[in-house]
């Protein structure tokens, strides 16, 4: 049965009942239909005394295309951690269309272990990734417009994108003014997928509607001939794109097939971006659940690093525990197997890949000094031998292990890793940053290259260091850095799963993030505009003769 069937064949509860379980009001509710709603910013504000649950962090090793289940354990611990009666509440991310109808699908768990409406959720939702984009595109829109009636600041040089929320790399470059009407200037523009811009990063990092105006005040669009920036503050636009994002800035609740209560808000991308839910939505989680679960998207060296390393810095949050969630199918794909026998019992390849999940435990237990636990998503092939080979190896490293069966389950397919994770949270722990961001900008570039990947060096082209030098002039080099890297590897190659040798990280460019507030390094060939595969999900996406979506997983 698809996700979505089981979706649709699970009797959901009125939102309104589930913001009345977890101590919301009826009048700090916005409802959109029965099962979704938008929460007003009283509740924070009235709870702000209130002392704050244990924050868990779900992240994982380096997924495979397909991505290691990472969203339907986080919602089967969360369903797990009610069943053994704890006050348990998600924080996740919006999904983007990109995916959606790319390769990886929705993003809003799977089988027994899933939020709901699943098809809302997946498609428009409550409009907030909408108001993103078109906030972005008023500031393209304010730009050009500027620059056509006079060019009072003096645009020599823009440097901000237009976005667009799918997957469409003929847009990656593109040359526009092209009308030949009189005073429009031609240029070089691009888009970059909407979860990959500024302004989706800024609205994830704001404390409220008026630290969101502040930054993005602080949007630095273009540069004069004497390379002074000029800001979207300059340009007066900084009002208007707020009043875009006055409704999206609430946190939405909906629920899990359980109805245990989901923040659902924001969703930057990991690999290029920082790959985080809300700030606004993490910390009002944390005032009405004891247990607040979120997550970091993709591998535990891209979101989680940047969870730790932006956002729990920005907004003074640590994590009381980490579940890094593997698969054993994915384990043998990153020690060397081929695709077509990953289905097979391998001992070798399991201990070769286990090196990648020991490498991101010990990242996150020696690095970062966080208390881990390791959740196997397991599969119906994984035999006997290979999970007690992982439970022997676990153990020598004093890693506890939970076989998670949340997907077929639900929340009772992970109840032993909900009560592992309670007793985890008690434990001490002496949580640190990968780098101080008074350092270089280079040196803090090299400290997760080293620390967190392993590489044994950085590279940068000509360009990446003059954008450093501009960058240090700004006054700007006090920021932390957003690495954009492939999510496949350690490395800047997706196809150096195993990371076997020595290698370097080719940093091919530095941009300045100055409203988000932090630095973007693009590693490798990585592309802030994905593209689509040859067989996209969206060949598959349909509606059946009832009306009913169908195709969406």
């Amino acid at each position: 049965m698809e996700d979505v069937e089981i979706a649709r064949n699970t009797k959901l509860e009125r939102i309104s009942k589930i913001a009345q379980n977890v101590g919301i009001q009826e009048e700090e509710l916005e409802q959109y239909g029965k099962y979704k709603a938008k929460i007003s910013s009283d509740v924070y504000k009235r709870l702000k005394n209130k002392k704050n649950g244990k924050l868990i962090l779900v992240t994982a090793i380096n997924p495979t295309p397909l991505g290691e289940g990472k969203t339907t354990m986080a919602i089967g611990l969360a369903d797990g951690l009610r069943k053994i009666g704890k006050n348990a509440v998600l924080a996740l991310r919006e999904p983007s269309l990109g995916p959606v109808f790319g390769i990886k699908g929705g993003a809003t768990g799977g089988g027994h272990s899933q939020i709901a409406p699943m098809e809302d959720i997946n498609l428009h939702f409550t409009g907030d990734i909408h108001a993103i984009t078109s906030a972005n595109n008023l500031l393209s829109a304010m730009i050009d417009n500027h620059i056509y009636f006079g060019n009072e600041l003096g645009f020599d040089r823009v440097v901000w994108k237009r976005c667009v929320d799918l997957n469409d790399r003929q847009l990656r470059k593109v040359n526009t003014g092209l009308s030949e009407e009189k005073n429009v200037v031609p240029r070089m523009d691009g888009f970059d997928i909407s979860v990959a811009s500024e302004i989706m990063a800024i609205f994830c990092l704001a404390t409220d509607i008026e630290d969101l105006k502040r930054r993005i005040g602080n949007i630095i669009v273009g540069y004069t001939k004497e390379n002074k920036p000029i800001t979207a503050k300059d340009l007066k636009a900084e009002g208007a794109m707020t009043v875009l994002l006055k409704d999206a800035i609430n946190p939405n609740l909906v629920q899990s097939l359980e109805q245990t209560p989901a923040i659902v808000h924001g969703g930057p991308f990991a690999n290029i971006a920082h790959g985080c839910n809300s700030v606004i939505a993490t910390k009002l989680a944390l005032k009405l659940g004891d247990y607040v679960i979120t997550e970091a998207g993709f591998g535990a060296d891209l979101g989680a690093e940047k969870f730790l390393d932006i956002k729990c810095r920005k907004a003074d949050l640590q994590p009381d525990a980490v579940v890094c969630v593997a698969t054993i199918k994915a384990l043998k794909y990153h020690g060397g197997m081929p695709k077509e026998e990953l289905n097979q019992e391998s001992i070798e390849y399991l201990e070769k890949g286990f090196k990648n999940l020991e490498r991101h435990v010990d990242n996150l237990k020696n690095r970062y000094g966080l208390n881990v636990i390791v959740g196997i998503n397991k599969y119906t092939q994984d035999t006997d031998a290979e999970v007690n080979l992982l439970k022997q190896k676990l153990q020598e490293k004093g890693i506890e292990l939970s076989l998670i069966e949340s997907w077929e389950k639900g929340g009772e397919g992970a109840v032993d890793l909900a009560e592992k994770v309670t007793k985890l949270v008690e434990q001490p722990y002496n949580f640190q940053f990968a780098y101080d961001v008074e350092e270089s900008i280079e040196e803090k570039i090299k400290a997760v290259a080293q620390k967190i990947y392993g590489a044994k060096d950085i590279e940068y082209t000509e360009e990446a260091k003059k954008h450093i030098k501009e960058i240090v002039e700004l006054g700007y080099s006090n920021l932390p850095v957003c690495i954009a890297k492939t999510q496949y590897s350690f490395s800047d190659d997706p196809k150096n799963l195993e990371c076997k040798e020595e290698f370097n990280i080719d940093v091919q460019d530095v941009v300045l993030r100055s409203g988000a507030e932090f630095i973007v390094v693009l590693t490798g060939k990585i592309m802030t505009m994905p593209g689509l595969p040859k067989i996209p999900a969206a060949e598959k996406i349909n509606l059946d003769e009832k009306g009913n979506i169908i195709g969406i997983f």
